[in-house]
């Protein structure tokens, strides 16, 4: 088994699918390169039933939770990326290319050349949860991504985006889930869903936007990009909420930050997104057992927060052991389709969503005020 292999979560053992046994592609022994086919963001166009899906290689290999465009207003398309797993790293793409927002064929293939960075975070003085940070760029020759290093060429950086990030001394994260960009100011927000490994293994030290060893609770980041660029290379972050229990603890960062109470607490958060009046949702996917360190934190939910004054208000809660995840609004906002993923659990006594005796399904709600209103306001 290689390093790469080893990071990307490659091991000799068979993972319970038995895949390997009905198709040899998925015989490492035999096609070694198989996972090397897998973690791309890939593109589809709706628009043409004729199109076929296109990876996107220049955005990078690794666990992608979602991809998040945004047009700067210098033209160029910018996607940040995080990619789930503890300890791994958070991402921005900046497109060679720029919109041309007259001529949709000529920005088909704009996510194809560009540049891939990965964020360094500085910390703040005397503890606090904000700082500077910076995008290092992952380009072949440039810091210490050199054969010598074992990077060949840009190829090999982005298949082992991972190993490139760690090369040039990336900031290990708690777990970056889903990256939302406000629709009206140039601010960006990610969730750090949680990390059991912060403080514990290598490489991951308590620091910075991750200030909690062992963190089961979760925060979301917060950054702003110098000058209000997103091409920028620095950027200004800090901590819009830190997740916790205020209940079970009391004067530490477990706790929560300020705008935690009894009445909105939530673990892990995970799916996040915006609405067009700038409001922003955030839907978990954590512990509900009710007990210990999550003991009055319900099953998953969702919420709605105020990026301004930092209010979170509980705007709905999932049935017994499932994950709320995904959100889309109809275009005059007065509809929200909302997912409920794998209710019932391991087993949990769920019968959602039809109720009686019938079996539990993942399932996705249209929720509509009474008034006919815009949803959240």
């Amino acid at each position: 088994m290689t390093p790469a292999q080893a990071r990307y979560g490659i091991g000799r053992e068979d993972a319970g699918w038995q895949w390997h046994q009905h198709d040899s592609r998925f015989d490492l022994a035999k096609n070694p390169n198989e996972p090397n086919r897998f973690g791309w963001v890939v593109e589809i166009d709706p628009k043409d039933p004729n199109s076929v899906p296109v990876k996107r290689t220049a955005l990078g290999r690794f666990k992608h939770e979602n991809a998040e465009l945004v047009v700067d207003n210098s033209g160029h398309a910018v996607v940040y990326l995080g990619d789930d797993e503890r300890g791994e790293h958070l991402y921005r793409f900046v497109s060679k290319g720029k919109y041309n927002p007259t001529d949709p064929a000529a920005n088909r293939h704009l996510l194809d050349e560009g540049t891939l960075y990965v964020a360094r975070f500085h910390e703040g003085k005397d503890g606090e949860l904000s700082g500077k940070g910076e995008w290092i760029e992952l380009t072949h020759g440039k810091h210490g991504l050199t054969a010598e290093n074992g990077f060949a060429s840009q190829a090999e950086i982005l298949i082992h985006a991972r190993l490139a990030a760690t090369q040039v001394g990336a900031t290990t994260m708690d777990r970056p889930e889903w990256v939302a960009a406000h629709p009206h100011e140039p601010v960006v927000f990610c969730t750090l869903t949680n990390n059991k490994h912060r403080g514990v293994k290598d490489g991951q030290p308590v620091g910075g936007p991750n200030p909690r060893a062992e963190n089961h609770y979760g925060q979301i980041l917060r950054w702003r990009p110098a000058g209000g660029q997103h091409t920028a290379s620095e950027f200004d972050w800090d901590l819009f909420v830190l997740a916790g229990n205020p209940t079970v603890h009391t004067d530490n960062l477990y706790a929560g930050s300020a705008n935690i109470h009894a009445d909105n607490m939530f673990n892990s958060p995970d799916g996040i997104g915006f609405d067009q009046g700038g409001r922003l949702w955030i839907q978990t996917d954590g512990n509900y057992s009710n007990q210990g360190d999550f003991a009055g934190q319900g099953n998953n939910q969702m919420l709605c927060a105020d990026p301004g004054t930092g209010e979170i208000r509980r705007f709905l809660t999932g049935p017994v052991a499932c994950e709320i995840t995904g959100l889309a609004f109809s275009p005059d906002q007065k509809t929200l389709f909302v997912g409920v993923q794998h209710p019932g659990e391991d087993m949990a006594g769920s019968h959602f969503p039809m109720g009686g005796n019938s079996k539990p399904r993942s399932s996705v709600m249209m929720i509509t005020r009474e008034d006919g209103g815009i949803i959240g306001a």
